[in-house]
């Protein structure tokens, strides 16, 4: 590496006595030192603290000068080393981590860091969480402060996991660790210190894995691919990790919450109905993905151009001739584009349009039994064409 002007350190709560000798000279080197208050006080320097709200630009205006960041643990472990150097070229800057709050909560627990989830909750919503609970599943969180611990028992209570054993861990890796066990529903600690992280062993069931949720756990107006279809829809999108789905007439956004439950990257949602993009959005901060999941409220064709080039592409409602020639015009080959018709017009288009490139046509009839006096019959829901085709 070459003569770097930045140089990222770790700490733990033992500070400037546990520093190796690098980060030592870096240290005594530094014209510019960068941190929290508390890592300016662990590692005995004055120093100027991080703005709030969190702004990396002070620490860029100190370029070729040379500099130190402070951080906890791993700079790179939800720290502040991944904010930075993406605004850095190879050669400017050097990093000197200490072992992370994840390893060392691991080691305090005697869990297998492998199998345990990490979680950043100190700067990301709770609901970052509902995706990976279920029974059995072992987390470790970083949290704000002792208000934030309350908070996370409090949701937890709420999403139906109060069950849940929670270990509350302050300070570790210096002589003020403190380790106390809790359940989500009985926390009732209030004197706790930051640092703090939270390690959680769920207790109910979470979110079922397959495709096809039950329509009530997303909020809608009635306008929602019901479950039988978005499994079959889910199915034919075909997620792969990484991928990006645009999800063309979103409505309540089960579709697109749905790509990212099951592996899929990012989704770029399109609604033009105000209420029901606004819906869609509370729906993905809701499964805790709303960090995935952008909205984009105007009517396709509108706005396509500016989008990231999809992997797929799912066309809920508004399919039209000018919307299909459109895509045909900016997909890139191999795209994967389903759509679904529930009108006589909609199934026309999407007939000629197989016909013209190929592709799947699927019929979709569904019955429900359903009362009838005392006794029961079959409802059947209107039919549903289905067009799946490579691009």
């Amino acid at each position: 590496m070459a003569d770097p002007w930045l140089t990222i350190i770790g700490l733990t709560e033992d500070g400037h006595i546990a520093l190796p000798p690098a980060s030592r000279d870096a240290l005594a080197r530094a014209e510019c030192v960068f941190g929290g208050p508390r890592h300016l006080a662990l590692a005995g320097v004055q120093g100027e603290a991080w703005p709030v709200p969190f702004d990396i630009a002070p620490v860029l205006a100190c370029r070729g000068r040379p500099t130190v960041v402070l951080a906890s643990g791993d700079p790179f472990w939800c720290g502040a080393g991944g904010s930075i150097t993406p605004h850095l070229a190879p050669g400017e800057w050097i990093s000197h981590p200490a072992p992370s709050t994840f390893s060392l909560a691991a080691n305090a627990l005697g869990w297998r860091l492998e199998e345990t989830h990490c979680l950043g909750l100190h700067a990301a919503p709770l609901s970052r969480l509902k995706p990976i609970l279920g029974r059995g599943t072992r987390a470790i969180c970083l949290v704000r402060d002792a208000s934030a611990v309350t908070e996370l028992a409090t949701w937890l209570v709420g999403q139906g996991h109060g069950a849940s054993d929670m270990t509350v861990m302050e300070c570790l890796g210096g002589p003020r660790a403190r380790l106390r066990h809790t359940r989500a529903d009985a926390m009732t600690l209030t004197d706790i210190a930051a640092p703090v992280a939270v390690a959680i062993t769920a207790s109910g069931p979470g979110i079922p894995r397959a495709s096809g949720l039950p329509d009530d756990l997303f909020a809608h107006d009635g306008q929602i691919t019901k479950r039988p279809i978005r499994a079959l829809t889910l199915s034919a999108l075909a997620p792969h990790a990484g991928e990006v789905l645009w999800d063309i007439g979103a409505g309540s956004g089960s579709i697109g919450i749905e790509w990212l439950l099951a592996g899929g990257g990012h989704v770029h949602a399109v609604e033009s109905d105000a209420t029901r993009a606004a819906r869609a959005r509370t729906n993905a901060e809701s499964f805790g993905l709303i960090h995935r999941y952008t909205l984009h409220h105007h009517r396709a064709p509108d706005g396509l151009d500016a989008l990231p080039a999809p992997d797929a592409v799912f066309i809920g409602g508004g399919a039209s001739d000018a919307l299909l020639t459109r895509l045909w015009e900016v997909l890139p080959p191999g795209t994967r584009v389903v759509a679904n018709a529930v009108t006589l017009e909609t199934e026309g288009l999407l007939a000629h349009w197989s016909a013209n490139h190929g592709g799947t046509l699927l019929r979709i009839d569904v019955a429900e039994s359903t009362p009838i006096g005392p006794k029961r019959g079959w409802r059947a829901a209107l039919p549903i064409v289905q067009w799946s085709v490579t691009r």
